[in-house]
């Protein structure tokens, strides 16, 4: 691990972010740095799009958070469905959906689901069963056409991240509560927490905010609120893996809710012990630097290198992260739009790091003033 105290001067997080949208890495970027208690910073670079006329990023520009959704919406409804005693992470997953089962599929549990190691595909091209079809029976058609696919491995003998698992996940908890995604995170998560500007299926009034991602061939126009992912985009907007639009500082009170374990303005949505079962790696693979729905700082991580071993994150494939660290009760989100105009632009991948440890060796200076 490098030491933060031995490094004097770096470039700070705007400058490397400004430098990357000179580059063509994103058009532009939103962060946002906060505490357990409060947002510390706010920086927006750069324009919605590189059109020499496109609107600057502001404090209320949007972005289509892509995964993130999976720690936002999916994960925490898991944590809170457990705690209720509703959901059993070491169930297999027959109990709850009985189509997905037979040979290595009757060993696969729930819990393997949250920690990408159930043995299911990371992707395949689903959208194309949605084809004129209704959401009602594409979703169906989704979860069928899953429950038929063979495993891609044994469970639990390897790690490899997965969205049909958060799709198969995505369905458990909607069949325990009877009620749709979109709902279950509106009452037990949105409302709560008193949050704003995020959602899915974003309303037209509200485009012009939003960040266009991708020129998309499948579907033939500039993606501006409409979701990017296409497997998401064929459940009519709402998926477990992904759907979610939001501000950066509307993602802040989720963030202070996981800082301070569970409990945000005297409301508790699960306790410390669940918050630390879920954020935690699970070791149950091997080397696999997965927690449950999250992940942890591991070698080449996002997060770059200062981060604690206390810490847990999320990153998103149109250029969005969430990084906190308990021990330091610090967290950052970091929204772009690098998939714009393609997704085929990968200069986000090295920027991450360096913005990340811009970020924490200026807390560490923040926080001990000696160092000023």
């Amino acid at each position: 691990m490098i030491s933060v105290s031995n490094l004097v001067e770096k470039e700070d997080a705007s400058q490397i972010l400004a430098k990357a949208i000179s580059t063509g890495a994103m058009p532009g970027a939103v962060f946002l740095t906060g505490n357990s208690d409060e947002i510390i910073d706010e920086r927006c670079l750069g324009n919605l799009t590189y059109a020499f006329d496109s609107p600057p990023t502001t404090s209320e520009t949007i972005y289509d958070l892509a995964s993130l959704t999976k720690i936002i919406v999916t994960t925490p409804l898991a944590m809170i469905l457990y705690e209720r005693g509703l959901l059993d992470l070491e169930a297999p997953v027959k109990r709850y959906i009985p189509e997905f089962s037979g040979k290595e599929k009757d060993d696969v549990l729930v819990i393997d689901l949250l920690a990408h190691c159930s043995g299911l595909l990371w992707w395949t091209d689903l959208y194309k069963l949605a084809i004129d079809e209704s959401v009602t029976i594409t979703k169906q058609r989704y979860i069928d056409h899953i429950c038929e696919l063979p495993l891609d491995y044994l469970p639990r003998s390897k790690s490899i991240y997965s969205d049909l698992g958060f799709l198969v996940l995505g369905e458990i908890l909607e069949r325990l509560t009877q009620s749709s995604l979109d709902q279950l995170f509106y009452d037990e998560i949105f409302k709560p927490l008193g949050m704003k500007d995020i959602q899915y299926r974003p309303s037209k009034v509200c485009h012009e905010l939003i960040a266009p991602t991708e020129k998309d061939p499948w579907r033939n126009c500039l993606l501006q609120g409409l979701v990017h992912d296409e497997n998401a985009f064929g459940l009519g907007g709402v998926a477990a893996h992904a759907g979610l639009f939001s501000t950066a500082r509307a993602i802040a009170p989720l963030a202070q809710l996981f800082l301070q374990d569970g409990t945000l303005n005297g409301k508790r949505l699960f306790s410390p012990e669940t918050s630390h079962l879920f954020t935690t790696q699970s070791n149950i693979v091997h080397n696999s630097s997965r927690a449950l729905g999250w992940d942890t700082p591991d070698f080449g991580s996002s997060c770059g290198h200062f981060f604690s071993s206390k810490s847990y994150g999320h990153t998103g494939f149109t250029g969005t992260s969430l990084w906190l660290d308990k021990e330091k009760d610090f967290f950052v989100i970091l929204l772009t739009n690098r998939v714009h105009p393609t997704r085929d632009n990968q200069k986000l991948a090295s920027v991450r790091p360096a913005f990340h440890d811009a970020i924490m060796i200026a807390n560490e200076k923040n926080l001990d003033p000696a160092r000023e």
